[in-house]
């Protein structure tokens, strides 16, 4: 087997992870209720809801939008929270357009654990830039994903393109 270097990845991997107990705040809750937005890769925050890089993504770029309340699907979100989601999730797609210039984009929801959910506790939308031939011989014979660009490059250079979006969403 090859071996593939990241080592970005370090810091994640090492870091303490608390349990999840039954009640407790999501991931995402933490990292809404945490100041650094750098070291979570939060790329944007709005009234009701927040925008990060995923820490394991499918492709560069892959980001999703999170409301702040720990809700475990649409169902629990006011329609407020639902709106500025999908205005955000519109933003991130020109964001990632003009920085990263993909061909096209998978946006989507993983409601509960048969559907791939990895956080079931807190509704998110993945959007995942996507180029022509994109899909390689990497993840399906090495069962390795390749991202080309550190996870804080692209952030830095997503946040950039959010702020100077004149339609930008309220601050919290």
């Amino acid at each position: 087997m090859d071996v593939l270097h990241a080592p970005w990845r370090i810091e994640y991997i090492l870091a303490p992870k608390p349990p999840m107990a039954d009640g407790a705040a999501s991931l995402f809750t933490q990292i809404a209720q945490s100041s650094d937005d750098e070291a979570h890769h939060v790329l944007c925050r709005g009234r009701t809801c927040f925008a990060l890089l995923n820490t394991y993504p499918y492709n560069g770029g892959h980001l999703m939008v999170v409301p702040y309340r720990q809700v475990a699907d649409f169902t629990g979100l006011t329609d407020g929270e639902l709106l500025e989601m999908m205005k955000l999730v519109s933003r991130c797609q020109a964001a990632l357009t003009q920085v990263m210039k993909p061909d096209g984009f998978n946006i989507g929801v993983n409601l509960g654990r048969v559907a791939g959910a990895g956080i079931l506790e807190h509704v998110h939308i993945h959007v995942v830039p996507r180029w022509n031939g994109d899909t390689n011989f990497m993840p399906v014979l090495a069962d390795t994903r390749v991202v080309p660009e550190a996870l804080m490059e692209v952030a830095a250079k997503l946040r950039a393109a959010l702020a100077d979006d004149p339609v930008e969403t309220v601050k919290r």
